[in-house]
């Protein structure tokens, strides 16, 4: 015979204060937990949607990064000859060769200083990009010293903002325009005319190629051609695996980090969770007693006292994850230590994020119960009893 379901919620209940000071435990757990998934996560999707799955990526052969990369110019226009790059709407080839440098800038109410990737693009640039929009001022001219800012890079540094100037590469240069690039890391950069900055910081070769090709599908034989060719030291990629692998790094650390905490922070909501359940179990001796005296056998009596302790976890794993959701509305900044630049990006809560905080949370809750469970189910019936 088992014993019913409200049982255990109405022992939940009586217990309000106990049940809610241990689930308020496991949701800090949960909370941390979920936190930094969501971290590793934002962190990923925002460099993944950097890039476009339609773009091929050219840089250096075993350069991590466009900063570390250098393609002369002979290079580039060998790869530039290729057949079946796609043409945008003005009848142009959609190839791009810019160059990205880092520049230290000070960040605005602090006047800390952190590195700042300079984009210098093409017109072509752009038309690969469609997510970068311009939202105030206007583009930069072609052969003069005026950039525009990414609305990340505007909001947070000094001299970045419509109208400023900033000091770089021996030259003033005005931010004339602001765009928006969505959640990618583009939102983190500056753009400018592509030959003015290789002068400027007297660079003769490219940091990257990129390009679209007419044919999406035919990526991996390009990529192939392209690193097989003796007159090249590159190496091809899909942009959307380019920044992803960038992401890897930093993600892996964060969600290393993350685990750490967590499992720290889970042996004391487990202890709680005990506490908690053995506090129980002593306090309805005689209630024990008086169910196995009814027919309740000790499988029921384990079962009813752990969906207890599960029942907490659950209630403390919905707290934590719907107080970690509203980190979603935060964007907060760091170092990519792949680029070794400042990088916004916010956080982001994912169904397989929930579903690992939930389980996460059972999993607390069950193992905080066992013991306890184990123990009221072993009662002896007449001991019991003696206790009324």
């Amino acid at each position: 015979m088992a014993i019913p379901f409200s049982y255990s919620l109405r022992n939940l209940w009586t217990r309000r204060l106990t049940t809610v000071l241990t689930a308020s435990g496991m949701a800090l757990v949960v909370f941390v937990f979920a936190a930094t998934l969501m971290l590793a996560e934002g962190l990923r999707k925002t460099l993944v949607a950097t890039g476009s799955p339609d773009n091929m990526i050219v840089i250096r052969k075993a350069s991590a990064t466009e900063i570390q990369s250098g393609i002369d110019r002979l290079q580039a226009s060998v790869v530039e000859s290729l057949a079946d790059i796609a043409t945008g709407a003005d009848g142009n080839p959609l190839f791009a060769k810019e160059i990205v440098v880092l520049i230290s800038l000070p960040k605005r109410g602090s006047d800390k200083p952190s590195n700042v990737p300079i984009r210098g693009v093409t017109t072509a640039s752009f038309a690969l990009r469609p997510q970068v929009r311009l939202v105030e001022g206007r583009l930069p001219r072609l052969g003069s010293s005026e950039v525009i800012a990414g609305q990340s890079v505007a909001k947070r540094f000094k001299g970045a903002g419509l109208g400023e100037t900033l000091r770089f590469g021996m030259r003033d240069w005005t931010v004339v325009g602001i765009f928006d690039a969505g959640a990618t890391g583009f939102s983190s950069e500056i753009w400018g005319d592509a030959d003015q900055l290789m002068q400027a910081f007297r660079r003769p070769v490219f940091s990257s190629l990129t390009f679209k090709l007419q044919d999406p599908s035919a990526m991996n034989a390009t990529k192939d051609r392209l690193e097989s060719d003796p007159r090249l030291t590159v190496e091809a990629k899909r942009e959307t695996k380019y920044y992803k692998d960038q992401s890897e790094m930093m993600a892996t650390f964060l969600s290393i980090m993350g685990m750490t905490l967590t499992v720290i922070f889970s042996l004391g909501a487990v202890i709680g969770a005990m506490i908690t359940m053995y506090a129980a179990v002593a306090n309805r001796t005689a209630e024990i007693g008086t169910l196995r005296a009814l027919g309740f056998r000790r499988r029921s009596i384990l079962l009813a006292f752990l969906l207890e302790s599960v029942l907490l976890g659950l209630m403390g794993g919905l707290a934590g994850l719907v107080c970690s959701s509203f980190m979603q509305f935060l964007t907060i900044s760091t170092v990519n230590w792949q680029t070794f630049s400042e990088l916004a990006f916010s956080f982001t809560l994912t169904p397989g994020i929930a579903v690992r905080c939930l389980v996460f949370s059972l999993i607390m809750g069950f193992v905080g119960g066992v013991l306890p469970a184990a123990r009221a189910s072993r009662m002896n019936i007449v001991e019991a009893l003696r206790t009324t």
